[in-house]
């Protein structure tokens, strides 16, 4: 096990609907040396590539793409989930189907923040259908610029998300792969990955 699926397994809660509950060092409260050490992780499973900006989408992937962009030296821009009166000029938009809230929604990039010149590591806490990353992946396009590859703390191994991503070419690393869940005995069942680093 390497230290985010001990972390998951210790204190990690499964929900009745698939639901894993991670709200106590991943998604609500948040671990900030558990962060540091999934920035440092993501650093090494891209260390071959050139990144010039993170994108992640609001609200729990900025946490872990903040602590992560100080290990690459990068700035980190958010999608936001709605258009505020503070988000001005051109936008890049797509549409977001949200796995938690059963629901479709428009997140927005303002196009001053990413140029056809950057190379952009997607980040998020939990890729499960893969909708939000979708999102992200067509900003990226919207923009012209590259997507150098894609790092998830929690990927949900039994939903399509993650070889919908994958089939689609991209360099996308999970730190931890979740074969299945057990609400009724709270079992976690963790996938061997090769890229393991303990």
């Amino acid at each position: 096990m390497n230290f985010l699926e001990e972390r998951i397994a210790a204190d990690g809660v499964v929900k009745p609907g698939n639901v894993l509950k991670v709200d106590t060092f991943l998604n609500h409260q948040m671990d900030v040396e558990l962060f540091d050490k999934i920035g440092e992780e993501f650093k090494r499973r891209f260390a071959g590539k050139e990144i010039t900006k993170i994108l992640t989408i609001e609200a729990s992937g900025i946490g872990i793409a903040c602590v992560a962009a100080m290990h690459f030296h990068v700035p980190v821009v958010f999608a936001k989930k709605s258009k505020s009166i503070n988000i001005d000029g051109e936008l890049y938009i797509a549409e977001v189907e949200s796995f938690t809230h059963k629901e479709i929604r428009q997140v927005v990039v303002s196009k001053k923040l990413i140029s056809r010149d950057d190379k952009i590591l997607l980040i998020d806490d939990f890729l499960a259908n893969g909708c939000a990353l979708q999102g992200l992946i067509s900003i990226v396009n919207q923009a012209q610029a590259e997507v150098a590859g894609i790092g998830i703390a929690i990927e949900k191994g039994f939903q399509v998300g993650g070889q919908v991503i994958r089939n689609l070419g991209y360099q996308l690393e999970s730190l931890a792969i979740i074969d299945s869940m057990d609400d009724k005995t709270g079992e976690i069942v963790f996938r061997k990955q090769e890229n393991d680093n303990g």
